[in-house]
């Protein structure tokens, strides 16, 4: 409080509480008005908007009314093609009992159109790119489980290149890149060859692409450098692409397991085989390379529903 110093040797006294009222007073007239004027600015907003929010799509508003961080995860899986054979494009993501709700886009990198499209249930294939036309499809009875994987048949070598996986369903969105290499690889056959003079062992592969390295192992002798005693050749086929694969290892041994391996930067291919006095066993087997899996989780917020009749007011009309 504030006082006026009185004259020496005079009374002072407060200032009148009658001049402190109608300053109060001044003060909550001019809150009151102002008061009125935001009551009116929000009626104005009400009066425009409320029309609006009555015919909102009722799925946009559940969407809205959710809570919380909404992602689904993606997953793909690195793997090759062979030129002329049908491949698989391995894609998973979180299974949606709403089939309809689920939109599963295949794309390439440096592509303008689509690889493929399946929405509401069915394949979209009006924006599918002219060299993917005939050839691809999806395994429509497992979308529902969460299988996006792609079927691509007759595998090209240009097919190689980066792909994305993009998903989404009622719970979220989300992708995954894929690295899909082309080329040729199969599993070789190794045969005994007879002669009068010596016997040796003839290692056959019918088509590989990129041009393979070939390597002879022996059980007895490991370690043991076998390029001097053999002779290998590929020839081309047909296609002028792929090529056939053979090789001969010469003075070979009884009771010993000799291995033909056959290599390029997408497969390994091994046949072994046994050969005794009574008998001669073989086997084989064939390796992809740099096959791995490809993770990505992807997000989006949804708004509170609370939030959602201020969101109303303050849109322009």
């Amino acid at each position: 409080m504030v006082y006026v110093a009185p004259p020496s040797n005079d009374r002072y006294e407060p200032r009148s509480q009658s001049s402190m009222s109608n300053g109060m007073k001044n003060i909550i007239s001019i809150i009151i008005i102002l008061a009125a004027a935001i009551a009116l600015i929000i009626g104005f907003g009400i009066s425009g908007h409320v029309s609006e929010a009555s015919t909102m799509d009722a799925a946009l508003i559940k969407t809205l009314s959710s809570q919380g961080r909404y992602f689904i995860t993606v997953t793909t899986l690195t793997s090759a093609g062979n030129i002329g054979e049908d491949g698989i494009l391995s894609c998973t993501f979180e299974p949606d009992i709403k089939l309809s709700d689920i939109v599963i886009q295949w794309l390439k990198e440096g592509v303008m159109g689509l690889v493929h499209e399946f929405k509401e249930g069915k394949d979209d294939l009006s924006d599918q790119d002219e060299m993917f036309r005939g050839r691809t499809a999806v395994f429509a009875d497992q979308v529902i489980v969460g299988n996006a994987s792609l079927r691509l048949k007759n595998v090209q070598l240009a097919d190689a290149g980066t792909y994305k996986c993009y998903i989404i369903t009622s719970k979220g969105k989300g992708n995954a890149n894929l690295e899909y290499k082309t080329g040729a690889f199969s599993i070789p056959e190794v045969n005994v060859n007879y002669n009068a003079s010596s016997e040796s062992l003839r290692c056959e592969a019918p088509r590989w692409f990129p041009q393979p390295t070939v390597v002879w192992a022996s059980q007895v002798d490991q370690g043991a450098n076998f390029s001097e005693v053999s002779n290998t050749s590929f020839e081309l086929n047909s296609e002028n692409v792929t090529m056939k694969v053979v090789s001969v290892l010469y003075n070979v041994t009884i009771n010993n397991t000799y291995s033909c391996m056959i290599e390029n930067n997408i497969a390994k291919a091994t046949g072994d085989i046994k050969v005794t006095d009574s008998e001669i066993k073989r086997r084989s087997h064939l390796q992809l390379l740099n096959s791995k899996a490809s993770l990505c989780v992807s997000s989006f917020f949804a708004i509170t529903w609370i939030f959602l009749p201020l969101s109303l007011y303050l849109m322009p009309k």
